[in-house]
């Protein structure tokens, strides 16, 4: 369980209107992604408040009967009152038969950093796998968002940042795999609990810091939030 300090009125105030700003940035984003219909990532950062929005979108056809998409991003936000994190993966299978079936894969892996007592964190993370009018497809969305809370300044060291490319690497090894789609979503839950285990591993190492109160301060945490279709 958090146990937190109790605000002041006006620092609960500050808070809800910056909670609803990252909402709002972070619905025009996504809005502008859709309209633009392809894999897209942006990262904003104010003073107060850090947005990210990234997504992996791949799209099979009779012309092109295997598509295959994946983000691996790292947003690192630093100390935020509030942050808007956003993640998507949506993968279509659209007009092939049984005699010439699409296979269509969108993998997006997003890692969100961000430190501070008062951090409000909105984070969507959404996958979404459709076969419009094609019998016989494989079509996979996947979807995997890793959200690093702490009250300490905490940034990703050069090692830390290696081997997450090193990962972003066997990601992309997918694109090549013609494997059964139950396989695929096995080696990308496996990578994601890679990269769960090196972000533990990472926050677990970084130095505290002597300006961190024991009685305001949370316990760091990295949630990871999955979501497949």
């Amino acid at each position: 369980m958090t146990h937190r300090k109790p605000r002041t009125s006006q620092v609960g105030r500050r808070a809800a209107r910056l909670g609803m700003l990252v909402v709002a940035c972070t619905a025009g984003i996504a809005t502008t992604a859709s309209t633009a219909g392809a894999t897209s990532s942006a990262s904003t950062v104010t003073r107060d408040v850090g947005i990210a929005m990234d997504e992996a979108h791949a799209k099979a056809t009779p012309r092109n009967r295997f598509d295959y998409d994946d983000e691996f991003a790292i947003r690192e936000l630093g100390t935020r009152i509030g942050v808007g994190a956003r993640n998507r993966a949506v993968a279509r299978s659209v007009g092939c038969s049984l005699d010439n079936p699409c296979r269509s894969v969108a993998l997006s892996f997003q890692v969100v950093t961000t430190n501070g007592d008062l951090t409000h964190v909105n984070a969507t993370n959404t996958s979404r796998a459709v076969n419009d009018h094609c019998e016989g497809c494989q079509t996979f969305a996947g979807a995997y968002q890793f959200i690093v809370s702490t009250p300490y300044s905490f940034t990703l060291s050069h090692s830390t940042r290696s081997e997450l490319a090193r990962l972003e690497r066997r990601l992309g090894e997918l694109e090549r795999s013609r494997e059964a789609i139950h396989v695929v979503k096995a080696r990308a839950d496996s990578l994601a609990a890679e990269v769960v285990t090196l972000l533990q591993q990472a926050m677990a190492a970084a130095p505290r810091g002597a300006n961190v109160s024991r009685l305001s301060s949370f316990t760091p945490t990295v949630t990871l939030r999955r979501h497949i279709d």
